[in-house]
């Protein structure tokens, strides 16, 4: 199952490494390769909650977030975003941008491709932080049987009673961080950033549950057959069509907003855009990989709070894009931060199991009346 999950994941990295060298000859393929590797380990948690999604989608949309998906990770969000973002907020055509971007400058030199798209940071940093963020405070305010930090995500729930806090939060914290962090000319940009990656977020989450609403019948006939068949009536009901579809475009999304730093952090590293964009094309490709991989094995019903800890993990991620709004970050604090939670969950978890008599295939799903009696416990 491994070697046919990421045979493809080899695959693109072969040719990647292999356009580097005849792009820029060694030195572009240790460089496409090192953006590649930190891609992957800093993008652990963004696997795994992609997996939480991509359990639910059927077999061909899987293919599509493998195939399509990648095509739109490596030249939309590591090619061609950051280009329409530098053109948006330099106010330079796009051709203009592209004729900088293959020019060879110091990203620390002002006019330089890399130096406007790290001024454009900002817009960008609070985009990626608004959307995040959202996605986290979504997941603590919802109620559910399992909890894996219980003395705090018990009290959040009962918080998330309240209708539409996670957006009231999330817009608080977008005034804060353009009033408390942006610079005096960006206050605006920064606003305007923040409300669209709100609104982006209810949007395509909307989208989602609009088109699950129209297959609730559907999924019912469904499990109705799996009960007849001696099916667990627990067992996920696998998405088609359009609510695939909204569904393809979340992740898509979520995607993009993981990525934002990642590609204005791999200028500390090289200003070429070709180099970037394939060596965090590969990233993106073992990431797309591992996430298949996860839903395959069923790691996530294994072990059941490593979507809590990624959860967490994400909301650490927002909190820190809005705080590089002024402040410098180094990458590797970030992804030990995410590396944390997601190891933190990964123990909590196997203790967990063990308590339960060491069986690991246990699903909250399945047996919520002994995830409440752990709790108890």
């Amino acid at each position: 199952m491994f070697l046919r999950t990421f045979a493809g994941s080899f695959g693109v990295t072969v040719v990647a490494l292999v356009a580097a060298f005849f792009y820029g000859g060694p030195s572009a393929l240790v460089l496409a390769a090192i953006l590649g590797v930190l891609e992957v380990s800093l993008s652990f948690d963004n696997a795994v909650v992609n997996a939480t999604v991509l359990r639910t989608l059927s077999e061909f949309w899987r293919k599509i977030f493998l195939t399509v998906g990648v095509l739109i990770a490596v030249f939309g969000m590591r090619l061609i975003f950051p280009i329409l973002i530098v053109s948006a907020t330099a106010g330079l055509s796009p051709w203009r941008v592209v004729d900088l971007a293959m020019q060879a400058g110091d990203p620390d030199t002002p006019g330089t491709y890399g130096y406007l798209l790290h001024e454009a940071h900002p817009a960008i940093a609070a985009f990626g932080g608004a959307f995040l963020l959202l996605l986290f405070l979504d997941f603590v305010f919802e109620e559910r049987d399992l909890t894996w930090l219980t003395w705090l995500e018990r009290p959040l729930a009962k918080l998330g009673k309240l209708d539409q806090l996670s957006v009231v939060i999330t817009l608080l914290f977008i005034t804060g961080a353009a009033y408390g962090f942006a610079p005096d000319d960006q206050v605006a940009t920064v606003l305007v950033s923040g409300v669209l990656g709100t609104v982006t977020y209810i949007l395509v989450n909307g989208l989602s549950g609009f088109f699950e609403a129209h297959e609730e019948e559907r999924e019912e006939a469904e499990e109705a057959e799996g009960r007849a068949a001696g099916r667990a009536t627990g067992e996920i009901v696998l998405k088609v069509g359009k609510a695939a579809f909204a569904s393809f475009l979340y992740l898509e999304v979520l995607d993009a907003s993981f990525s934002f730093d990642g590609v204005v952090g791999a200028f500390a590293i090289t200003s070429d855009p070709i180099i970037i964009a394939l060596g965090l094309g590969i990233g993106a490709m073992f990431i797309r990989s591992l996430t298949v991989y996860l839903v395959k094995k069923g790691t996530l019903d294994d072990y059941v709070y490593l979507e809590h800890g990624a959860l967490w993990a994400i909301g650490a991620l927002a909190l820190i894009l809005l705080i590089t709004i002024r402040y410098e970050v180094p990458e590797v604090v970030t992804g030990l931060i995410g590396v944390a939670f997601i190891m933190a969950a990964f123990l909590s978890s196997i203790a967990r199991n063990r308590r339960q008599g060491g069986d690991e295939g246990l699903s909250p799903v399945r047996e919520p009346e002994l995830d409440r009696a752990a709790h108890a416990r």
